[in-house]
């Protein structure tokens, strides 16, 4: 329990490094002081420039982590109901996987890029593990599958660990954990027939991989590369 609060802790506080600054940018200058000292809370006329690179890196990771919410969310259904569209639904997410980690590369050079397109790759096998033997009522298999994904957790905190020092691994896995468990439970909600219970899932999985996950991401790499953000 003890560790646990912990990592909420440690969570909170890479979010509020990386992401709090983004959240005063995006709320603009509320609270600014004008010449007299006093606080103004207009921001007609002083709107936050979102033209810039760091903006353009979030919107990116935003967008491409959105899709990957909802296309491993699609596929996992097809593959679960055995729907003719599950190996377009599959290839359609494997080309988001590339676009991912071609944003990855673009920062971190090439090795880096193939690096985490092995390891993204890899979670979206053990997912059709899971829904292969969630299908099947295989408890076995699912509880290989769900080892797997935790080995996942701790190989993709790991990369983004070793390549910002601004994102500390237990905070990552904690935040990776979080999108396994809600995905994780879009299909278990299918599984039980729950639909309406299910895409509510595939919503929050969204929500935390953008809010979250993509958003700290780009603080971090903003964060540690200043230079290459400055318009």
């Amino acid at each position: 329990m003890e560790s646990k609060a912990k990592t909420g802790v440690i969570t909170a506080a890479v979010l509020a490094l990386v992401v709090g600054g983004g959240v005063g940018y995006a709320l603009g200058n509320n609270g600014s002081k004008d010449e007299g000292g006093s606080t103004s809370n207009s921001t007609s006329s002083q709107a936050p420039n979102t033209a810039t690179k760091a903006a353009d890196l979030r919107v990116v990771l935003n967008n491409l982590n959105a899709q990957h919410a909802d296309l491993a969310s699609a596929a996992t259904r097809a593959g679960f109901d055995g729907d003719p569209m599950f190996a377009a639904s599959a290839a359609s997410l494997d080309e988001n996987s590339v676009a991912i980690s071609k944003a990855v590369g673009s920062v971190y050079g090439p090795e880096a890029e193939a690096k985490f397109l092995e390891i993204w790759r890899s979670h979206i096998g053990f997912f059709v593990d899971y829904t292969v033997a969630a299908k099947g009522g295989d408890k076995a298999g699912m509880d290989k599958a769900v080892q797997d994904l935790n080995g996942y957790v701790e190989a993709i905190s790991a990369f983004f660990s070793g390549a910002n020092p601004n994102l500390p691994s237990e905070a990552v896995s904690a935040l990776i954990s979080e999108h396994v468990g809600l995905l994780k439970s879009a299909v278990d909600k299918h599984a039980a027939g729950d639909f309406a219970g299910s895409y509510q899932a595939q919503n929050e999985t969204r929500t935390q991989i953008t809010t979250k996950i993509a958003d700290t991401v780009a603080g971090a790499i903003v964060k540690q590369s200043p230079d290459k953000f400055t318009n």
